[in-house]
């Protein structure tokens, strides 16, 4: 069985609907296991329709993925720091976090089981160490518990927003606005279940920005998450007009520059230590492809 915890951090009303939006199974699916009792709420089974408040925590059972492999592989990895509790990853671009229906290896989790010598199991083992992801065509910073005390303190972390986490991404058109925040609700798209979209009735949304350099066609902005959405900084580009370049899914099908995804990069990570509770600040610097596009507008 693969075993999921989760710690909730906000008011999003009935479990089911909570876990059908983070774990991307059917609502019918979800309630499956909740009448089943592969989910628990505080430790103890609960039914559907129960109403989640902030610090719940919703351990779920299911099936492992038919297919999936979870054997060890040398993919290269910049490992930036790690200890006996946490390791910090500068994962490229094109480097999925983990397995699922469309990816069976070749994942962050593959090359994490071959360089690290231990792994938190507490999301199972399909996604072993991995507290929060960052997608696929992004690159940067993300954190790894190396064992379930410190997944559980940094899961608390991002829940209460302690876990600083900035990226830099150059979006299209000149963004107005020096700095500001975006707030709004984000659900998964009821056209497209692989895309999100702003809505009256999704998941709070919280994120500030801060416009680095402005360029003719372009603007160089630095994102702040206040909370951890799917795809937040991307929706959140689109929705201010200026969607970010070399997003194909929610910006232009097509880029002038010579590149494979968007130029969305996760450039610092702030965290308290889970031993020590010491106040640590990584961060890693853009990616060639992200610079020389960059150096290009420069020189311009």
């Amino acid at each position: 069985m693969d075993k999921r915890t989760f710690v909730v951090d906000g008011e999003y009303g009935r479990l089911d609907a909570y876990l059908a939006e983070i774990t991307e199974l059917s609502r019918s699916h979800v309630q499956k296991l909740i009448e089943g009792e592969s989910v628990t709420l505080n430790g103890s089974p609960t039914k559907s329709k129960r109403s989640l408040k902030v610090g719940d925590v919703v351990t779920v059972e299911f099936p492992e993925p038919e297919g999936i492999s979870l054997e060890p592989e040398n993919i290269p990895l910049d490992i930036v720091y790690q200890d006996s509790s946490i390791a910090v990853i500068n994962k490229q671009q094109g480097l999925t976090v983990h397995a699922g229906s469309g990816q069976k290896s070749g994942t962050l989790v593959n090359a994490l089981l071959y360089h690290l010598d231990s792994l938190s199991g507490i999301n199972g083992v399909i996604r072993p160490g991995i507290v929060h992801r960052i997608d696929k065509d992004t690159s940067g910073l993300l954190v790894v518990a190396k064992n379930d005390k410190a997944h559980l303190s940094l899961s608390s972390q991002i829940a209460d927003k302690t876990c600083g986490r900035t990226y830099l991404a150059l979006l299209s058109g000149i963004l107005g606005k020096d700095e500001g925040r975006i707030e709004t609700c984000i659900e998964r798209s009821t056209r497209d279940r692989t895309m999100m979209m702003v809505s009256q009735s999704g998941r709070h949304a919280v994120t500030d920005f801060k416009v680095l350099k402005r360029y003719n066609a372009y603007t160089l902005c630095e994102f702040k998450l206040q909370t951890g959405r799917t795809h937040q900084i991307r929706v959140h580009s689109k929705y201010m007009g200026h969607p970010i370049v070399g997003d194909k899914v929610y910006g232009q099908k097509t880029c002038k520059f010579n590149i494979e995804g968007q130029l969305l990069h996760a450039f610092r990570l702030e965290l308290n230590h889970p031993e020590t509770g010491e106040r640590m600040t990584f961060e890693a610097p853009l990616p060639d492809y992200f610079q020389r596009v960059i150096n290009i507008l420069d020189n311009k």
